[in-house]
């Protein structure tokens, strides 16, 4: 077949590189592979999380005669990672549609990879149980296993029995200490012993939200002081199970992103950890 270029008219090839652009812009966190077939796939160039402007992604799949696949937008990803592929379906389209595409693109880029960023963080364990040496702190060796996936550094841990003033000192010294993100262990259920919420609140720290969509991790705390700096409360699933509300959320923190109680409110279709 010997196809001839005609006004008006683009191949397949200069279809994928008009919605290429649209994906990516020119950001710098990931770039687009070779043409193959009239297909270009986006390549993740660092570690990060993928975020996805779901509205642009269907407007522009609503045109038909073009299509792109991407992954799920809010996890993780790591260097070299497909993120997307794109591509018009028929071997040849008309450029009015391109344009069509652009206008739905509108300004800023479809994906975005989002990079990990440097925190320093601060450890407080609660409980009498494991204050009082009842128990093993079995908790905190997990917290630190899933920080070191990321590029942190803890800067201090307190072991606090269940009385909230204690809690609430411990919280403001590392925030005095210079941390940038709070991961207070147990206190999280509804027990009367449980004050980790109440020393949460009383350090000056506002709840974005206590309570999340999200099985195992329902008894999950996000707070934030001066607006910035994440306070967590975790509940004891987080010590045990796999995958939970602080796998989910933890990422996009590290990321510099303020997760809000509506981002939390989403987490229900699909929240169900397994």
């Amino acid at each position: 077949y010997v196809w001839e270029k005609k006004e008006g008219i683009l191949h397949e090839n200069e279809g994928a590189e008009i919605l290429y652009e649209i994906c990516a812009g020119d950001s710098d966190a990931m770039h687009g592979s070779d043409i193959k077939e009239g297909k270009i796939e986006l390549i993740a160039e660092c570690d990060g999380v993928l975020k996805v402007d779901t509205e642009k992604l269907n407007r522009i799949n609503s045109l038909g005669e073009m299509m792109i696949a991407s992954r799920h937008g809010n996890f993780p990803v790591k260097k070299g990672d497909k993120l997307a592929g794109m591509r018009i379906i028929p071997l040849v389209i008309e450029k009015e549609k391109m344009e069509h595409a652009k206008e739905a693109g509108g300004k800023g880029q479809i994906f975005e990879l989002r990079k990990y960023l440097h925190k320093k963080v601060g450890i407080v364990t609660t409980g009498n149980e494991v204050y009082h040496g009842r128990i093993e702190d079995t908790f905190t060796p997990v917290i630190k296993e899933k920080l070191a996936e990321f590029d942190t550094e803890i800067i201090g841990h307190r072991v606090s029995d269940d009385n909230p003033e204690r809690i609430t000192g411990y919280i403001r010294e590392l925030l005095d200490e210079g941390a940038d993100m709070i991961i207070c262990t147990g206190g999280m259920s509804v027990d009367p012993d449980d004050k980790t919420p109440l020393a949460i609140r009383n350090s000056g720290a506002k709840v974005e939200t206590y309570g999340a969509p999200v099985l195992p991790g329902a008894m999950f705390l996000l707070s934030y002081y001066n607006e910035t700096i994440p306070v967590l409360g975790l509940p004891g699933c987080v010590m045990y199970a796999k995958r939970t509300i602080f796998d989910l959320v933890l990422p996009r923190l590290m990321t510099g992103e303020k997760v809000t109680k509506e981002d939390i409110n989403t987490l229900g279709e699909g929240g169900l950890c397994l």
